[in-house]
């Protein structure tokens, strides 16, 4: 249709725009901005482009916040270095190592491949920014002060979200303790998703449950399709 806005340039509107309302933070918490960084960027839009070309409607998948590793450096959520290059088939010269994105990629595999589960899904998180303290990852929901002062950010972000193309029925909600009850009380008002399905986090299933993996993958998988 004519003036119609593709998919693909409501992701870029809306991943540049994870500044917008964003409060300024306190208590030794600072955000991570990887965009402010080019090459970041540059990456985002070649991997974007390439899964994300068609118009269609994608379900949601949503994490607690991009951690250092994983989004902190590449930009796109759940994907380091290694799973960029070598599974998505952009290559890069990044070093990051984020183990839950091990775990996502042997799910993606599983599914059917990068290309079937991209067009299936868009992956973001109840905060599309994360978060550092004393160098390390630091989630939303660590200091109530912290969630408290985020709430009115992360619902002005999940309504630019809904602003994709986003299937309604049902979301992915990845952990089952604090982002899902978050999640769960913000919809009450929101009324974004008609059901959210909680998932166990895979920095969970990596750190303590790494000998059921496979275990996880299956309930992943049937949560999926």
């Amino acid at each position: 249709m004519p003036g119609q806005i593709s998919f693909l340039d409501k992701i870029f509107d809306y991943i540049q725009g994870f500044e917008q309302q964003l409060p300024e933070l306190s208590n030794g918490i600072s955000p991570l901005l990887p965009y402010h960084q080019q090459k970041v960027m540059q990456l985002a839009k070649l991997f974007y482009t390439k899964f994300y070309s068609t118009n269609h409607s994608r379900s949601l998948i949503l994490g607690i916040n991009p951690g250092r590793l994983g989004a902190g450096s590449t930009g796109i959520p759940f994907t380091d270095a290694k799973r960029l290059q070598d599974q998505c088939g952009i290559p890069n010269q990044l070093t990051s190592y984020e183990p839950s994105s091990v775990f996502i990629y042997k799910v993606i595999e599983s599914y059917g491949g990068p290309e079937l589960f991209y067009s299936d899904y868009f992956i973001s998180s109840i905060s599309p920014i994360g978060f550092i303290k004393n160098g390390k990852n630091y989630n939303y929901y660590d200091d109530k002060k912290l969630e408290d002062q985020l709430e009115p950010y992360i619902i002005f972000q999940l309504e630019r979200l809904m602003k994709l193309d986003i299937q309604k029925v049902k979301v992915i909600c990845l952990g089952e303790g604090k982002n899902f009850q978050f999640l769960s009380k913000l919809n009450k008002t929101g009324q974004w998703f008609e059901e959210i399905v909680p998932l166990p986090h895979p920095r969970f299933i990596v750190q303590y449950k790494s000998k059921e993996m496979y275990k996880y993958i299956d309930q992943y998988i049937q949560a999926l399709k």
